[in-house]
């Protein structure tokens, strides 16, 4: 009971703040989507960084738009590619770019074609941090 309880007082709140001019229908539309998506991740610790990462997102896409869509989703990424674990770059075969790595990250290539061990893991067996 409770939860179409909220479901209506969001939708009314909606339809409201439309109708007042506070929000596009385009927007609410959005944020429906992402609550709605929320849900589809299964673990509660992912769904909580999603969610933060979610707001910041949408008052940037409320205030300047595509524009601030990109440039979220461009800090969002050099963030990414900046994280290490263990050593080893997050983005490995593709942020510091190594064409031979590329072998087995996005098809499945033949046992027999990957017979040496990836540059990156090369490289942290003699640099360990």
């Amino acid at each position: 009971m409770g939860e179409a309880v909220s479901i209506v007082g969001a939708l009314i709140l909606g339809e409201l703040a439309v109708s007042v001019g506070i929000v596009s229908n385009v927007m609410v539309i959005i944020v429906a989507f992402t609550g709605i998506a929320s849900f589809v991740i299964p673990k509660y610790n992912q769904s909580i960084s999603i969610r933060l990462l979610r707001f910041p997102l949408m008052i940037l896409a409320g205030s300047t738009g595509l524009f601030g869509i990109i440039t979220g989703f461009l800090f969002l990424l050099i963030h990414l590619v900046s994280l290490r674990s263990f050593g080893v770059p997050y983005f490995s075969p593709f942020s510091p770019l190594s064409l031979p790595d590329w072998k087995d990250s996005m098809v499945r290539f033949p046992i027999w074609t990957l017979r040496k061990k990836p540059e990156f893991m090369k490289k942290r067996s003699s640099k360990i941090r």
